[in-house]
């Protein structure tokens, strides 16, 4: 995770403040495209390369979403778009707009 949303949450426990970052959305989708392909290899032909590539996706997803489980982790990474995709403000489509010529 190298690049992180400025956007922070602050959690307090105790006299604590825990500091969240939140992951850019396009890198929740490259990990979760990762590892739906290696899933996906894996199923065809058991390839070491495709299990480490499974094991470091893995690990990836669970410390960007803070979960333990890949279940979990898929799940907060879907929450975590689909939230994002709720506050992004629409765009117009082009042609909605567009003058009807007579």
């Amino acid at each position: 995770m190298t690049r992180a949303r400025r956007e922070r949450s602050e959690k307090v426990f105790g006299r604590e403040h825990v500091v969240v970052l939140k992951p850019e959305p396009r890198q929740v989708r490259s990990l979760l495209t990762r590892y739906a392909n290696a899933r996906i290899a894996l199923a065809e032909k058991p390839v070491p390369a495709w299990q480490r590539e499974l094991a470091d996706v893995t690990r990836m997803l669970c410390a960007m979403t803070g979960k333990r489980s890949v279940t979990a982790a898929i799940t907060a990474a879907d929450e975590m778009l689909a939230a994002g995709r709720s506050r992004a403000p629409r765009r117009p489509s082009p042609t909605a707009e567009a003058p009807l010529s007579a």
